[in-house]
């Protein structure tokens, strides 16, 4: 595929991303007011109603058949010593998630949610894990170009790595109600405190966080790299594949797809943490619709997080101070999801229930 046809098939899908459903939002709000309980008692859960209510263009907004996609990449940045663990861990991680003992299985089980783990830039090939049919196969690169000496990727390789996530959402349309967005990449959130810089343009000091577990003198490190990346660099704010480019990931850029592909078949998808939002961050640089179909599952305690989530104008559903990744606060926010949809659709009105509506 050359470049002319994967800009083609990113701005078809970028065609078809509208913004929600006006008519079924005032129809969802109209309902929830007549609901046997003081007007808007339940909140955000009321308000993600009607967004569901809207994405969806339905009042029984179908959630039933969820999946988390864990999108893979592997970052030349980690030579510079930004992780506590080396790269050799993500492979690894990669084979827990097959097997089923990380932390995102036992959740999306819980949540009665699928796991899917799509290769899009892991410096492993997984020939056993592909071959059986383990995992997804849309491999860009065997990791990102260390983005100290000079760009991540190639912007040809930013443009792929999103078309191979909007290739992901359709692939699965057919069969899945709601998508959550995950991720793994030891590393990965040094690019995320990258892009986090360039969109809110925030001081990096203040948006870089500990990822995962880094002492005071790696995390001092961790801001130079940061720091010379984008001095480097200089990616350009106003243009979201440059800075994928620049300074992202495989992972994050697929990631950006798998939005652009969901709000493209009107399906909601949940946002997990910091990477995954740096990835709709992305996604929303590219059509600002996005943002529409977009639920912020939790605020990561990573304090690039909260920056992103304030330009993207979101608002977690969650505050446990988590800070794993893989998908596993999009797969616990899931659950809060049927909850709106079933207050939407089995909680009576006053009406139904033969008592005065409320004053």
């Amino acid at each position: 595929m050359n470049n002319t046809q994967a800009v083609s098939f990113l701005d078809a899908t970028l065609r078809k991303v509208y913004p929600q459903d006006f008519e079924y939002r005032q129809l969802a709000e109209e309902r929830l007011e007549q609901l046997t309980m003081p007007r808007w008692a339940l909140g955000d859960l009321l308000d993600l109603a009607v967004d569901l209510a809207g994405m969806t263009r339905s009042l029984r907004p179908p959630v039933a058949r969820k999946k988390v996609v864990i999108m893979v990449g592997d970052h030349g940045v980690t030579a510079e010593g930004v992780s506590k663990y080396p790269p050799e861990v993500t492979a690894q991680m990669v084979r827990n998630f097959v097997r089923g003992g990380a932390g995102i299985n036992a959740l999306a089980r819980q949540a009665g949610a699928g796991v899917c783990v799509v290769d899009v830039g892991a410096r492993d090939d997984f020939a056993d894990l592909v071959r059986e049919g383990a995992i997804m196969a849309k491999k860009i690169g065997h990791g990102t170009a260390n983005m100290v000496y000079g760009p991540a990727m190639t912007r040809t390789h930013a443009v792929m790595a999103v078309e191979a996530g909007i290739e992901v959402a359709n692939a699965l349309a057919a069969e899945v109600d709601v998508l959550g967005a995950g991720e793994m990449g030891i590393g990965n959130t040094t690019p995320s405190t990258a892009i986090a810089a360039v969109f809110t343009g925030r001081k990096v000091a203040e948006l870089t966080g500990r990822g995962t577990g880094i002492d005071d003198i790696q995390l001092a490190n961790k801001i130079a790299v940061i720091e010379k990346a984008l001095t480097r660099n200089k990616p350009n704010a106003k243009d979201g594949l440059d800075v994928l480019a620049k300074v992202g990931g495989f992972e994050i850029g697929a990631i950006a797809g798998l939005i652009l592909g969901a709000a493209a078949h009107r399906k909601p998808v949940i946002v997990d943490g910091f990477i995954s939002t740096a990835g709709a961050m992305i996604a929303s640089s590219l059509e600002p619709f996005v943002r529409d179909y977009l639920i912020c599952a939790h605020r990561s305690a990573e304090p690039g997080h909260g920056a992103l989530l304030d330009a993207l104008r979101l608002r977690p559903l969650l505050d446990l101070n988590l800070r794993l990744g893989e998908g596993s606060g999009a797969a616990l926010a899931m659950n809060v999801v049927e909850a709106a949809v079933a207050i939407l659709t089995e909680m009576a009105t006053f009406a139904e229930a033969g008592v005065a509506g409320p004053r």
